[in-house]
């Protein structure tokens, strides 16, 4: 961040412990906490029992290096190499499947560009140039890694049915495609991309193809399990190349850890960046990172062989039950709507006559914490088992914001979608 003539100089003297704490209190009293039944933006909260393991197996191994894990740390590679067979269970993976630890969603798509590019090279020579080709509603991540690895990206301009277009992607399919992506499910609408489609384009063409799996990797297998309508997303369906699933998202476990997984381990190589030509010897990961912070790895494997696929289900169970009690206050109004019907935890709620600018304005108001959405105008719920208990005051104040706008005694005074900021 640029230096904007508030921020402290670098002192001479260090601070008292105490006074330091103090100040750092007084800091961070105006930020909202992370486990408010409120915010109904990007925070996973599954239990207080849940949060516990997390923060006790995190803190053991904060202090750890998964990079000299072979030398120091044996035990980080063994949790991260019984998460990865877990997660592949989990994801249907055939025999000889693989996959790794990262730090995020963010990181996991960079890496499955990556090897996409690199095993493009092999596959397909003729690609001088090479491209993805995007769903209108994937990650922004996807744009981020391309410019990281030289790769252009075509982004389709619609999605039909608030889906993928798997015509559009074809008819943008040429000589220099690469891979095609998916989204298991996209941020914006919550509703599954048509993968079988999109893998079989794949295949077809001989082309990569991922599925971001990033919010619903560990959502949509349990949604499943429970006999929930769920289209095919995962390595069932012939085609799929990699997955990428974050597991601090609804995998519950501590930040910077995602999962990039792959059908064939084989293509382990195309991942994989090494070099001994320093005078240290052989440098080699599977990460854009060098250093991953062992805690977020150790609490990984700590909730998931904490909850098991029963504790899993029957947090998806919570947050079924709250979508549908939503949806199905809204219904009874009429005025609001839950936009399509999304299989995963993120729904947009719109509406044909009210301003929805406004009726963010006047959540924000009432202390709600919630997501935009410019494409339709909307509102973004995520939805966690910490909202098992607030549908009632939020529909409450929802249909009170929205008989303030109907009546004009609300105006929207002009904020803007913003994932970030």
């Amino acid at each position: 961040m640029a230096h904007d003539g508030t921020n402290r100089v670098f002192a001479e003297q260090g601070t008292d412990a105490k006074a330091l704490f103090a100040e750092m209190d007084a800091i961070t009293a105006g930020d909202q906490r992370w486990d408010d039944p409120k915010n109904l933006k990007a925070s996973y909260w599954a239990g207080d029992d849940v949060v516990a393991v997390m923060h006790q197996a995190y803190a053991r191994h904060i202090d750890d290096n998964a990079i000299y894990g072979a030398s120091l740390f044996p035990s980080l590679m063994r949790y991260e190499a019984e998460v990865v067979a877990m997660a592949l269970d989990m994801l249907e993976a055939p025999e000889g499947a693989a996959g790794g630890i990262t730090t995020g969603g963010t990181e996991s798509i960079l890496m499955a560009v990556r090897t996409a590019r690199d095993w493009g090279r092999v596959h397909r020579p003729g690609a001088l140039a090479p491209e993805i080709i995007l769903p209108e509603t994937a990650h922004p991540a996807f744009e981020k890694a391309a410019q990281v690895v030289g790769m252009t990206v075509v982004r389709m301009k619609d999605s039909p049915g608030w889906r993928a277009d798997p015509a559009a992607m074809e008819a943008a399919i040429g000589e220099n495609t690469v891979m095609l992506v998916a989204s298991a499910p996209p941020y914006p609408y919550g509703i599954v991309d048509p993968i079988t489609e999109i893998a079989a384009l794949a295949r077809s063409h001989g082309l990569w193809m991922h599925v971001d799996g990033c919010i619903g990797g560990f959502l949509l297998p349990f949604l499943h399990e429970l006999g929930e309508p769920v289209p095919p997303f995962d390595f069932r369906v012939d085609g799929v190349d990699s997955i990428s699933a974050d597991l601090h998202k609804f995998g519950y476990s501590g930040r910077g850890a995602s999962l990039l997984l792959l059908r064939d381990g084989a293509n382990e190589i195309h991942q994989r960046f090494s070099s001994d030509a320093w005078p240290s010897g052989t440098y080699s990961t599977l990460n854009f990172g060098g250093s991953r912070n062992g805690g977020a790895i150790a609490s990984s494997w700590a909730v998931m062989r904490y909850l098991g696929r029963a504790g899993y289900r029957e947090r998806v169970a919570s947050v079924v039950a709250t979508k549908r009690a939503i949806a199905e206050g809204l219904a009874a109004d009429g005025r609001l709507t839950v936009l399509g019907k999304p299989q995963g935890a993120n729904i947009c709620i719109v509406s044909d006559g009210l301003d929805m600018v406004a009726i963010a304005e006047g959540l924000d108001e009432r202390g709600w914490l919630t997501g935009r959405l410019q494409r339709p105008s909307g509102l973004l719920f995520l939805i966690t088992p910490r909202h098992a208990g607030i549908v009632d005051a939020l529909l409450a104040d929802l249909l009170a914001v929205a008989d303030d706008v109907a009546s004009g005694r609300r105006t929207a005074a002009g904020s803007q979608a913003v994932y970030v900021g």
